[in-house]
């Protein structure tokens, strides 16, 4: 199959941005064991285009991940981070939320999810879902704090964005629930406000996505908790039925 130049130099370009980074990870070679080349094989790919994914199990996937943004320089956020915040929960879970970036208390914790608004969250897996937080799983888009708990900007999204995907590729979940708006358009490539994108699910590779408001919003407007139960009811149909 050929190749046009336009997708040439955009793969290449890929390569040599992915080069880079490992490289400023600390990264000098690998050790071309069978392992580390299946994973050089079929890293980016959706989950479902890669044939063997069954030889490196989710939970070695995540952590291989993690020890790779281990000492992540991307973006200026990394420059007033105390730790960085990867995720936590089941790495087999079919529910994933995804925040758009950690805040004070998960900056100091390195968990996800841990101040008010993760208290909420958890009320909300708990309590209305019936399920446990370490039935699924939990992240954000942005792995470092933004100053002043403020949203990411577009340039530290896009420069995280890539390690979610690979979290998701990993994970292989049924269901992924976009809390707040960043969250959601960062998913789904989108600059629709999350007024209308919430509600209804959409596609990311074959993921169902329910996008909801974040529970950080939940704790400053508390009238918009009734929307967001029914987009969770909606949420818990539809993982009732697989």
């Amino acid at each position: 199959m050929r190749m046009d130049k336009k997708h040439f130099i955009a793969v290449t370009g890929e390569i040599r941005n992915h080069l880079g980074f490992l490289a400023e990870t600390g990264c000098q070679g690998f050790d071309c064991s069978e392992k580390s080349l299946d994973i050089l094989r079929n890293w980016g790919k959706d989950a479902s285009q890669v044939q063997n994914r069954q030889q490196t199990s989710s939970p070695d996937m995540l952590e291989i991940i993690r020890r790779l943004i281990s000492n992540c320089r991307r973006c200026k956020l990394s420059a007033g981070r105390m730790n960085i915040v990867f995720g936590a929960g089941n790495p087999g879970a079919r529910l994933v939320f995804v925040g758009d970036a950690p805040g004070y208390e998960e900056d100091q914790s390195g968990e996800p999810f841990v101040g008010e608004a993760g208290q909420l969250l958890t009320k909300i897996i708990e309590n209305g879902m019936k399920l446990t937080r370490n039935q699924v799983y939990v992240c954000n888009i942005v792995k470092c704090r933004p100053p002043g708990n403020r949203p990411p900007g577009p340039d530290e999204i896009i420069a995280c964005l890539p390690f979610l995907k690979r979290q998701i590729a990993a994970i292989k979940p049924a269901f992924i629930c976009a809390l707040g708006e960043s969250a959601a358009q960062a998913i789904l490539i989108t600059r629709e406000p999350i007024s209308r994108l919430r509600g209804r699910f959409h596609n990311y590779e074959g993921i169902k996505v329910m996008p909801t408001f974040h529970p950080a919003h939940l704790v400053r407007h508390p009238e918009k908790k009734r929307e967001t139960w029914e987009d969770i009811q909606k949420l818990m149909k539809e993982l009732k039925n697989i």
